[in-house]
């Protein structure tokens, strides 16, 4: 039900009414609350009508910016009981309870599972190594258009934002995604358990956040969790190509799983690809979905992410969705910003192409960013130019990590790289001369080098982790030389 809201005139539809909010909670609102149409914890990209939770930052507290969030609009301000009697004078708040190291955290969290609690969704669970935001971003696309859908925002898998999705979740909604992250043991857990998955999806298993685990079949159980919330009789779906199937097969039958699906190009897997055709910025899969034959085009280029799209088909089919009407639907899905963005770029003489896989990295996820580059077709003198920075959290197997990303660099036959900090410095002396662009303790201090560098016809790739601050670099080369976007694109392959 949409009401107005009195104090700016705007109609925002309910999410959660004031005895909804108090019963979840175990808080009190004082004041007169506002209707309630979404959740924040975030003053700069709060929407009016929006639940403002005041939790704790790393850096910051958020009941410092109460004040600013009720002051543009939020419908109320949860808030710890000590701190509410002062905060009350700018506006409605949530008293809840002193539980917790942060009781505001705890209040979010009772608030999603409440969520949960309340809605007949059918419910997703994503996580994996390498390739769970593009996976539940691709669910979302297909999902959309078969049902009212609601998914995680950008990366919001961790302990707040997997709890900040669910308290988001309308009640009518129809299918859930929720991406499940974490970089150390039991993380995943308690996650799950807030979700309680009606599906768990696993895309890979590879050596990333290594530092926070003995092996990398440590990194497997911790993946494995997520089947330990799934519903009773719900369905595991895993990786068949992966070095860690029966791992994580085992976590699977541990569970309440009623059911596993696997994917992949294994001959034994359920939902196979007999074929898939790269193309620069598209993929062609013929793959078999439990028996059935299925064609589609995938909007996004890349191995990964073509046998990423069999873990969607392979959900869809768990769903009982209609696989046809999702198989076109992968058509028109496009690349998160910074997993695989493609930009044309307006270089002195022609145009250069701008790919940008600038959220985040680790070995795998470089690797296959690096072979994508090599299918991209350049233009006259053109040259595929890989932009590296650090991927960090890889412990002490780190130089070993990116020297060995040397071997991907020639198979790809890539022809200059650009290499921005310590450690990926070990990659660029590991290189021929004849590969090395640049180098730079810095993402800032590589940008004058490498646009000195650049010229028409050049395909450009930027990645690493967030860390490394790789997305300043595409920031400055858009700004510098993006073509209007009516005239984006990369050349197709002949």
């Amino acid at each position: 039900m949409a009401r107005p809201d009195g104090d700016r005139g705007l109609t925002v539809t309910a999410l959660w009414t004031r005895d909804d909010l108090e019963a979840a909670t175990g808080g009190r609102l004082i004041g007169e609350g506002r209707p309630i149409g979404g959740a924040s914890i975030d003053t700069r990209t709060l929407q009016p009508g929006d639940l403002f939770f005041a939790i704790k930052g790393e850096a910051r507290d958020g009941h410092d910016f109460v004040a600013v969030a009720l002051g543009r609009g939020a419908g109320a301000a949860v808030v710890s009981e000590a701190r509410a009697a002062d905060l009350a004078a700018f506006g409605p708040v949530l008293a809840v309870p002193e539980l917790g190291a942060d009781p505001v955290l705890t209040a979010m969290t009772r608030l999603g599972k409440a969520a949960r609690a309340r809605t007949d969704a059918q419910i997703v669970a994503v996580t994996g190594s390498v390739g769970k935001t593009g996976t539940k971003e691709a669910l979302r696309h297909v999902l959309s258009q078969q049902g009212e859908t609601h998914a995680s925002a950008a990366s919001y898998n961790n302990h707040w934002g997997v709890p900040l999705t669910l308290a988001r979740m309308p009640q009518a909604t129809h299918y859930g995604v929720f991406e499940i992250g974490m970089n150390h043991p039991a993380e995943i857990v308690p996650l799950t358990a807030q979700v309680r998955p009606d599906i768990a999806l696993i895309t890979t298993v590879e050596p990333v956040h290594i530092e926070h685990f003995a092996s990398v079949s440590a990194i497997a159980d911790a993946k494995g969790e997520i089947f330990s919330g799934l519903e009773p009789g719900g369905v595991a779906i895993i990786n068949r190509d992966g070095a860690h199937f029966e791992r994580l097969l085992a976590h699977a039958h541990a569970s309440r799983a009623g059911r596993v699906i696997s994917f992949g190009e294994h001959p034994e897997a359920d939902v196979r690809a007999q074929k898939i055709v790269l193309r620069p910025d598209l993929s062609v899969v013929d793959a078999v979905v439990m028996g059935q034959p299925v064609t589609y085009k995938l909007g996004t280029a890349g191995r990964h992410a073509a046998l990423n799209s069999l873990g969607v088909m392979a959900v869809i089919h768990a769903l009982g969705a209609d696989l046809a009407e999702a198989a076109l639907s992968l058509a028109g899905l496009s690349p998160p910003v910074g997993r695989g963005e493609r930009t044309a770029l307006e270089i002195e003489g022609g145009t250069a192409y701008l790919v940008d896989e600038s959220y985040n990295a680790n070995p795998a996820s470089v690797r296959a960013a690096i072979a994508t580059l090599a299918g991209i077709e350049t233009g006259p003198r053109g040259r595929r130019i890989a932009v590296l920075g650090d991927m960090l959290e890889l412990g002490g197997a780190a130089a070993d990590l990116h020297r060995g990303l040397a071997e991907a660099i020639e198979a790809a036959r890539i022809d200059l790289v650009f290499a921005s900090g310590p450690l990926m410095r070990n990659l660029f002396e590991a290189l021929p001369v004849s590969r090395r662009g640049g180098v730079a303790d810095t993402a800032a201090d590589l940008i004058e080098p490498l646009t000195r560098n650049l010229r028409s016809g050049d395909a450009v790739m930027v990645k690493g982790s967030n860390g490394s601050r790789m997305g300043r670099i595409v920031e400055v080369l858009k700004a510098r030389y993006a073509v209007d976007p009516a005239r984006r694109g990369l050349a197709a392959a002949p």
